[in-house]
C-alpha cells in the first residue's frame, strides 16, 4: 500500500466518498461510499488520524472515473455549467447498499458507532444515530446469527473501540429478545435499541480507557461512572432527542431492582432488558484488570436476578440468543472445538463449525456439526482466550447464512 495525502478541502461534504480514507498508518477512517455529513466531523477524523490519506491506486481509479464522466458529458452535449458541476457520486461507485447487506463491513460500522458516541455536534447527531441504528436493524433482521457472530467475536477481541462495540452488541441482543420473545411493538423495539446504543454516551472515552487500565477507577472516574446514566440522558436531550421512552430507559438502565416486568413502567421494562444484556456483554470483554469469562457463563449470570430468582428479561435474552451464542466456542463430545454459527431449535443445541480436531490441530476447512445429535452434543463452553485459532470473519460469516434459520419463531 502506497499512501498519498489528500487535503480536507478536496473531500465533498454530503457526497459518497470515491475512495477509502485512511490515517497516516493506513488504518481505515472511512470506507468507500461513506457519506461525511459535516466539516466538523471531517476535521475531527483528520486531526485524530494525523491527516487524511488514500492508497495511490484508489487515487488513480478515482481520476479515471472522473475523466470518463467528463468525456460522457461532452459526448452527450451537456452545457459547460453542468460539466463544471460534475461530482463523483454513488452511481459511479455501484450499488453498494446491496453489497453491504450481503457483506456487512463491521469495521466500518464500528467506526461509525464510535464517531456517533463521541459526537459533539448536536446538528448531526440524530442523522448519524439513525444511520447506525438502521444498519444494525437491517443486519439483525436479515441475518441475526451473522450479526451476533460478528459482534460477539469483536467484543471478545476488540479493545480499541470497546464502548461502541459493546453498545452495538447490547442493542442487537435487546432487539432480538424484544422482537422474538417478548413480542414488543416496533416502536418499543426502536426506542429500546437506540437507548442501548446511547446508554453510555457521557462516558464513551472513559469506558474505552478503563478497558486498558489496570488500576481501580480513581475517585473522579468513579464519580463519572456513577453519574453517567443521568448525564447521558441530559446529553441526548441537548442532541435533540425527545423520545421519553428512550430517555427514561437510559436514565434507569443501571437500576438493579428485582421483580416482575408487569410491575414496572414501560421505560423501566426497557431499562431492565438493557441492564441484563449490558451485564452479559461486559463479562465477555477483555480488560487489562479482568479476565473475560465464556459467553455461556456470562449468559447464565444474567438468568438470575438479585434475589437468585429467574429474571424475565434474562430468560428472554437466553431464549433469543441461546446459551451458546453465534460467535462463541464450545467443546463437543468428540473432543473437537467448534464455533457456534447458528442458533438451534432450542437454546442448547446450536449448529457449529469445527475449527480444532480431536487431536488439537486446526482443521483445514470448518466441518459443520449439528449439536442436537448425541454424538456431537456440547459438553462445555470454551473461553475465547483458550482458542488459539485465528478467526477470519469474512471466511466464517457466510456459514451463518448458509441455511435458513431453524428458530421456531
Amino acid at each position: 500500500m502506497h499512501l498519498v495525502p489528500v487535503s480536507v478541502e478536496s473531500i465533498r461534504i454530503n457526497q459518497p466518498l470515491p475512495f477509502p480514507l485512511m490515517d497516516k498508518n493506513g488504518v481505515l477512517l472511512a470506507k468507500r461510499a461513506f457519506v461525511i455529513d459535516s466539516k466538523e466531523y471531517l476535521a475531527d477524523i483528520a486531526q485524530r488520524g494525523g491527516g487524511l490519506f488514500i492508497d495511490v491506486t484508489d487515487s488513480e481509479a478515482h481520476h479515471r472515473a472522473y475523466v470518463e464522466r467528463l468525456h460522457n458529458l461532452v459526448r452527450t452535449g451537456k452545457s459547460l455549467g453542468e460539466i463544471a458541476d460534475t461530482k463523483i457520486t454513488g452511481d459511479l461507485l455501484g450499488n453498494r447498499n446491496a453489497q453491504d447487506d450481503e457483506h456487512p463491513d463491521w469495521l466500518d460500522l464500528q467506526i461509525q458507532a464510535n464517531a456517533l458516541l463521541r459526537d459533539s455536534q448536536p446538528a448531526h447527531f440524530m442523522e448519524r444515530m439513525e444511520r447506525v441504528h438502521s444498519q444494525l436493524a437491517r443486519h439483525s433482521r436479515r441475518n441475526p446469527d451473522g450479526t451476533l457472530f460478528a459482534l460477539i467475536q469483536l467484543s471478545a477481541t476488540e479493545v480499541r473501540m470497546y464502548s461502541a462495540t459493546h453498545a452495538m452488541l447490547v442493542s442487537v441482543m435487546c432487539s432480538l429478545a424484544a422482537r422474538e420473545v417478548l413480542k414488543w411493538s416496533v416502536e418499543q423495539e426502536a426506542s429500546l435499541c437506540k437507548a442501548a446504543l446511547t446508554m453510555n454516551l457521557s462516558m464513551t472515552g472513559l469506558q474505552d480507557q478503563l478497558t486498558k487500565q489496570v488500576e481501580v477507577p480513581s475517585p473522579m472516574q468513579r464519580k463519572a461512572i456513577d453519574g453517567h446514566a443521568d448525564k447521558s440522558a441530559e446529553m441526548l436531550i441537548d442532541m435533540g432527542v425527545t423520545d421519553a421512552l428512550w430517555l427514561d430507559a437510559v436514565r434507569d438502565h443501571h437500576n438493579q431492582t428485582p421483580g416482575p416486568l408487569q410491575s414496572r413502567t414501560p421505560a423501566q421494562q426497557l431499562a431492565r432488558l438493557i441492564q441484563r444484556a449490558d451485564m452479559f456483554a461486559a463479562r465477555l470483554a477483555p480488560r487489562a484488570a479482568r479476565v473475560p469469562i465464556s459467553p455461556a457463563a456470562a449468559m447464565q449470570a444474567c438468568y438470575f436476578d438479585e434475589n437468585r430468582q429467574v429474571d424475565e428479561t434474562g430468560a428472554a435474552l437466553i431464549k433469543a440468543v441461546g446459551i451458546y451464542q453465534p460467535g462463541s466456542f464450545v467443546r463437543l463430545a468428540t473432543d473437537e472445538v467448534a464455533i457456534v454459527i447458528k442458533r438451534g431449535m432450542n437454546t442448547s443445541t446450536p449448529r457449529v463449525a469445527v475449527l480444532v480436531n480431536r487431536s488439537g490441530m486446526p482443521t483445514m476447512e470448518p466441518t459443520i456439526r449439528e449439536t442436537s445429535t448425541r454424538d456431537f452434543r456440547i459438553v462445555a463452553s470454551v473461553p475465547h482466550r483458550d482458542v488459539k485459532v485465528q478467526i477470519n470473519l469474512e471466511r466464517l460469516l457466510p456459514l451463518t447464512a448458509a441455511l435458513k434459520s431453524d428458530r421456531p419463531w
